[in-house]
């Protein structure tokens, strides 16, 4: 790609109570930046309802197997304008007991051909009716699914969703699609707009949740997701009721992060880390979001600089990123605000103490590179909050 990286970021929003939805598509166009090229809007588009029917499905984590009633839908082909490598999608969503969904997506190939329809996840608010999964094993010549992230083996030049309600009563809020392209090189950006601005961001640690509920994830020790999403959570003064959370041990320091834990589980990744999940589960709250990439700390600082604080993915050594005390394959943790000289402070669940002041640059090498996440993001906000501008890729 020449080094440069394109994001893309369409979001589909479903009024659950009419049958015309629409979706907002955006188109690459040039920009002058430093950090790679842009989207702009373009003009709304109708996804119309589609088929109804039934469909048996063989939950293989211990439902067995069952006949469902389902509405599906599926948007128009939107063009990218850019080669995608990755697509991945975020949703809310409710369903209620009796129903769950699934989201699909598939992409057109430089050749002109579709791919395959390609499953990102089977998802339900508590596992009462299926247990929610991605689905491995679907690897073909065009591409793959890593968890959450469609991987494509042929660079795609547009792509269709298809959503899925199974039983009575789910309803979806919105889709998200964030395509992009191998990130180039990290710049390194100077201090911005937040410069000097903290939120009030709970810290929650996932170190005194160790050895809590082993089945998931294997205990709290893992939970840097969940309690990431709690943290944000709590700071838009959201999230289960003391009923919902009757569950937990009584003793249990924070009864929510475990309540996470448990309803963002991906069980066939064995994990809490699955990025849609957690925005899906997010969404019960009543809040929005999306998975997407940022391309820099001064797009995240926008956001910081707006009230919202940021969920960031993250890998690296110990030595790469100072004051950290650990090593990872893959992390999530709470951007809450910058230091005056343009450091990040970050809720970190991982550490003592969970807030960190990590130096600006080696936070935005570790998180923006391609060996790393590449910028993901979980964006999490009540709707009445506005997003700051973007120019395509949230």
């Amino acid at each position: 790609m020449g080094g440069t990286a394109f994001v893309m970021a369409a979001t589909i929003e479903i009024d659950s109570d009419r049958t015309e939805y629409v979706n907002h598509p955006m188109r690459l166009r040039p920009a002058s930046t430093t950090i790679g090229q842009v989207i702009s809007r373009v003009a709304l588009q109708p996804i119309t309802p589609g088929e109804r029917g039934s469909r048996g499905y063989h939950d293989p984590f211990g439902h067995g197997a069952a006949v469902w009633d389902y509405t599906r839908w599926t948007s128009e082909e939107i063009e990218l304008g850019f080669p995608a490598a990755e697509l991945v999608p975020s949703w809310t969503a409710r369903t209620p007991p009796g129903s769950w969904l699934e989201v699909e997506l598939r992409g057109r190939t430089a050749d002109g051909r579709r791919t395959r329809w390609y499953v990102m996840g089977r998802w339900a608010e508590t596992c009462a009716d299926i247990h929610r999964t991605s689905l491995p094993g679907q690897g073909d010549e065009d591409g793959d699914v890593a968890v959450d992230t469609l991987l494509a083996r042929r660079p795609l030049l547009a792509f269709q969703v298809r959503i899925t309600l199974y039983g009575v009563g789910a309803s979806v809020g919105s889709v998200s699609v964030m395509a992009s392209a191998p990130p180039g090189p990290v710049r390194s950006t100077p201090p911005g707009k937040a410069s000097g601005v903290e939120l009030a961001v709970p810290a929650l640690s996932q170190r005194v949740h160790a050895g809590h509920y082993p089945q998931w994830d294997g205990g709290g020790g893992s939970w840097c997701s969940p309690s990431s999403v709690t943290m944000v959570l709590g700071f838009w003064g959201r999230g289960p009721s003391a009923a919902e959370l009757a569950w937990v041990e009584p003793a249990d320091p924070c009864p929510a992060v475990d309540h996470a834990a448990r309803d963002t589980y991906d069980h066939s990744y064995q994990g809490c880390g699955n990025w849609p999940f957690s925005v899906a589960y997010a969404g019960r709250y009543g809040l929005t979001g999306f998975v997407t990439r940022l391309r820099s700390l001064a797009e995240l600082e926008s956001f910081v600089a707006a009230g919202i604080p940021v969920i960031t993915s993250q890998s690296f050594r110990e030595h790469e990123l100072p004051g950290a005390g650990y090593s990872t394959t893959g992390h999530i943790m709470v951007v809450a605000g910058f230091t005056a000289q343009g450091d990040v402070i970050a809720n970190d669940p991982a550490t003592e103490g969970v807030r960190r002041i990590y130096p600006r640059a080696a936070f935005e090498n570790v998180w923006l590179r391609g060996a790393g996440s590449g910028g993901i993001v979980y964006v999490l906000h009540p709707p009445e909050v506005p997003l700051p501008e973007s120019d395509g890729n949230w």
